[in-house]
């Protein structure tokens, strides 16, 4: 697999060219396949500069870093400057090595950082996931079953993995035809009913460029239109914990009642990271229909065919959303027992979408 994916990420996701450095950032348990992408970035006439970190080094960081938590080393900023390309392989060995830190330690980092973030959202980027143990246990699968299961959801399985690729671009493609022609979203399940806005805003296509494996189309809602309440009944591992059960009710566009069953501190402190924190900066639906069951890793659930997912924080500017924050914290609904409606009509119902082919076959 390893191999066959270090091409993937080369070519189509980031069509590394002459000349380019390329920035490789991945935890050593991703080792199998940092050879396989050296080669292939070299072989395209691009610079890889890796930067390999240890299990836990996060979390080592978010403890004694002291004033790096909020100063950018001039080294950090220099690398980001000279960067024309980003990839990041997420590859922890423990999902939960930052379960007992103070949340606050993250969100202040990660707040203090923004410039660097805002740097690569600029350049040509990338992010995608290997198969580690920690990541197979977090899903409940074996190891091998884990592998299997992403090896699908990358399209690997498949003879021609780009073909398949550009396959669910242009079903993709068709879908954002037709939520470009509405302007309100309703999203209907236990325990949610929420109404969103979409009106003048652009639908993004998601289809592999950026997260490695992919399916999804998003946007950002009027940053004032959130109505009502919703319950996110998929977990997720965020910030180095679990969190599961969030609850939020909205009004004018803002989170006025927040709760969690798991992880309900790091739901409030993520909220006070600033003002935009409580606004959402995206809603997204899911078309990836290789990926069939939740694993808590936000990168795969929120691709699931059939799901929808909202982000507290940060919009993307490209899809005219507006809302800044340092945040940008997607959380996922699947509708396997629910419905999305476009100006009152059913686009999504029992994980489904309505009136629109399969976006690819499934066999």
């Amino acid at each position: 697999m390893e191999a066959h994916l270090a091409e993937l990420l080369a070519d189509y996701c980031l069509e590394v060219g002459e000349g380019e450095m390329v920035v490789v950032e991945a935890e050593t348990p991703a080792l199998p396949l940092l050879p396989h992408l050296k080669r292939a970035l070299l072989a395209r006439g691009a610079y890889p500069f890796f930067r390999l970190g240890y299990p836990g080094e996060m979390r080592d960081f978010l403890r004694f870093g002291g004033r790096w938590l909020e100063e950018v080393p001039e080294v950090e900023r220099a690398v980001y400057e000279k960067a024309d390309k980003f990839l990041r392989v997420l590859s922890a060995e423990n999902p939960l090595e930052a379960a007992s830190l103070d949340p606050e330690l993250s969100l202040k980092h990660q707040q203090a950082w923004r410039p660097l973030a805002e740097l690569r959202l600029k350049k040509r980027w990338a992010l995608t996931l290997y198969p580690t143990v920690g990541y197979a246990v977090g899903a409940g699968m074996g190891t091998e079953e884990f592998r299997e299961y992403l090896r699908r959801a990358l399209f690997l399985d498949r003879e021609d993995p780009v073909g398949a690729w550009r396959a669910l671009s242009r079903f993709q493609e068709a879908l954002i035809g037709r939520l470009s022609q509405g302007r309100e979203l309703r999203l209907l399940a236990p325990g949610t009913d929420l109404r969103l806005s979409v009106a003048g805003r652009r639908w993004i296509n998601s289809d592999g460029r950026r997260n490695m494996p992919s399916g999804e189309v998003f946007t950002g809602p009027l940053e004032e239109s959130a109505e009502g309440e919703v319950r996110f009944n998929l977990p997720a591992f965020v910030g180095g914990r679990r969190v599961e059960g969030v609850y939020l009710r909205f009004q004018g566009g803002e989170v006025v009642e927040a709760k969690a069953e798991v992880g309900e501190a790091y739901l409030r402190a993520a909220l006070a990271t600033d003002e935009g924190a409580r606004r959402l900066g995206e809603v997204g639906l899911g078309t990836n229909f290789g990926l069939t069951r939740p694993t808590g890793l936000i990168l795969l659930d929120e691709k699931m065919g059939g799901t929808v997912h909202l982000a507290l924080g940060r919009s993307y500017p490209e899809t005219g959303g507006r809302n800044e924050s340092a945040l940008h914290w997607d959380l996922v609904l699947s509708l396997a027992e629910g419905a999305l409606l476009l100006d009152g009509k059913p686009l999504v119902e029992g994980g489904r979408f309505v009136g629109l082919p399969e976006p690819y076959p499934l066999a």
